[in-house]
């Protein structure tokens, strides 16, 4: 679950392997094995992971199935803006 996710998010971001890997100063090979599950990373570079996509470690590893969006620092018509987006973005996925 965790290399699917993963790659999926990375993808979602446009970076390659080799990108992404710089992202985290680790290299492409350590990318690569934990997209395809052949080791899993250290705590310290899951939380640096899921920093980076802003997700949680939970999330990662399959725990939870849903994303969640920090709204902290962001006005209520802001947040009604983005709740909108959302909506719209729903409807448009089911058509």
């Amino acid at each position: 679950m965790f290399g699917e996710r993963m790659k999926a998010l990375r993808l979602s971001l446009g970076l390659n392997q080799v990108e992404f890997a710089k992202t985290l100063s680790v290299t492409k090979q350590s990318v690569s094995n934990w997209e395809n599950e052949n080791i899993q990373p250290s705590i310290d570079m899951l939380t640096k992971i899921a920093k980076l996509y802003s997700v949680s470690a939970d999330y990662l590893l399959g725990l939870q199935d849903f994303r969640s969006i920090d709204v902290s620092g962001l006005t209520n018509e802001q947040i009604t803006h983005l709740q909108l987006l959302i909506d719209d973005l729903r409807l448009k996925s089911k058509t």
